[in-house]
């Protein structure tokens, strides 16, 4: 993927192959392509995977995301999980972990 600041490689899938090259410019790429116009509520998703990352060295799982955006917003983990498809309608691995530049979890689906 061409980037103005560079290029980045990407799997077959456009999810990148080192997450350690994300930025927030790859994310506005992803995000352009997806058709989503990223919102507060978008990053601080995007922010508390890429944290996680860092913390841990692998895509947070989904379910921390929904704990994560139901105490952000005063709501139970049922309705963060509701949030978060309403952020990101394809989906956590499809659009979510491909803009915080996760590579492709092998046990998940794309969908």
């Amino acid at each position: 993927m061409e980037l103005p600041s560079g290029k980045v490689t990407l799997d077959g899938h456009g999810y990148l192959v080192d997450p350690e090259l994300w930025t927030p410019e790859f994310a506005r790429a992803v995000a352009k392509a997806e058709d989503i116009t990223l919102t507060q509520d978008h990053w601080d998703v995007i922010e508390y995977m890429r944290q996680s990352y860092a913390d841990h060295g692998v895509a947070v799982d989904v379910r921390h995301v929904n704990k994560f955006l139901g105490e952000k917003n005063g709501i139970s983990k049922h309705d963060g999980r509701r949030l978060l498809f309403e952020l990101f309608p394809y989906g956590y691995v499809k659009q979510a972990v491909k803009m915080a530049g996760m590579k492709q979890p092998r046990a998940w689906s794309t969908g």
